[in-house]
């Protein structure tokens, strides 16, 4: 599974994109948010964080599968 890291998240792990091993498990967006704030602890300060399945805004519990185009959206501030 290949998951595109902006702003933030892009910081926190030190990469653009990230391959998650397939045996890692992960089938719905809440899993995904949970093995990232297993393997990035600074991941869990985040107020929110959205993601994007294949251009779309997901819910925790919409399920994901490796051949989709996954993308962390971090929270924005402007001003």
């Amino acid at each position: 599974m290949k998951v595109l890291l902006f702003g933030i998240t892009r910081e926190i792990t030190g990469q653009s994109r990230l391959t998650i091993p397939a045996d890692a498990g992960i089938g719905t967006v809440k899993a995904l948010k949970n093995w990232l704030a297993q393997q990035y602890p600074a991941m869990q300060g985040l107020t929110s964080l959205a993601v994007a399945v294949d251009s779309e805004y997901a819910s925790d519990e919409d399920l994901i599968n490796p051949d989709q185009e996954i993308a962390l959206i971090p929270p924005v501030s402007g001003g």
